[in-house]
């Protein structure tokens, strides 16, 4: 899946030499989180956070607070420079920044020029949706050596039964690194008569552990 798919195209943004007390209205009005600066060529050259604006804000409990801190430019506070991606990278290498970076929102450019913002709350409904978690579906996890070919042939038992696949996932085996796990989301709510197959043709199922099923 591309950026391009996820992001948000209409973006709220600032000049730098807007005020703090601007953004601060449009964080409130707008319920979000996060505003690139732009110059005029539209160019990302900064990032304010929710965050930023509420620490830079004189606090109700500060008997010297100063009303004019709010009128301070947003780039005496924005973050610069800004990590930024593109419309055509992929959404999985981008969560990777996310993770690495600690950051919860990313623009997007191209040539240089703002085109979108993507969010980790995007990113977060994004992972739903390749897992099939937000359908009527049940999981099932099966351990299986770690060599090639391997998922066509668990798949081929899952074909025998007709049902659909919301999705596939693969990922290590902790305590031996010769095995791995497949998860495999189905759009059925029995999933036994599968189980049954699979035990059959040799594969161990590590969940669901149901009721009625064979050891």
């Amino acid at each position: 899946m591309l950026v391009e798919e996820i992001m948000k195209s209409e973006v709220i943004t600032l000049k730098a030499d807007a005020s703090i007390e601007t953004a601060l209205k449009l964080l409130q009005e707008n319920h979000i989180r996060h505003i690139p600066i732009i110059d005029d060529e539209h160019q990302v050259i900064g990032i304010v956070s929710d965050r930023d604006v509420r620490d830079a804000c004189p606090s109700i409990f500060d008997g010297d607070t100063n009303p004019d801190e709010l009128q301070h430019p947003i780039e005496s506070i924005m973050t610069s420079p800004v990590i930024t991606v593109h419309p055509l990278d992929f959404v999985e290498e981008v969560a990777s920044i996310f993770y690495e970076h600690e950051i919860a929102s990313v623009p997007v450019t191209t040539n240089d020029k703002l085109v979108g913002i993507l969010t980790e709350k995007d990113m977060l409904y994004t992972l739903i949706q390749l897992t099939g978690t937000h359908v009527q579906s049940s999981q099932i996890e099966v351990k299986v050596i770690n060599k090639p070919g391997i998922l066509p042939k668990v798949t081929q038992v899952f074909g025998k039964r007709k049902v659909n696949i919301s999705s596939v996932l693969i990922y290590p085996y902790k305590p031996d690194e010769a095995y791995k796990i497949i998860v495999v989301r189905l759009q059925t709510m029995n999933p036994l008569p599968i189980i049954e197959d699979l035990k059959a043709e040799g594969y161990e199922v590590l969940w669901p552990q149901m009721p009625g099923m064979t050891p």
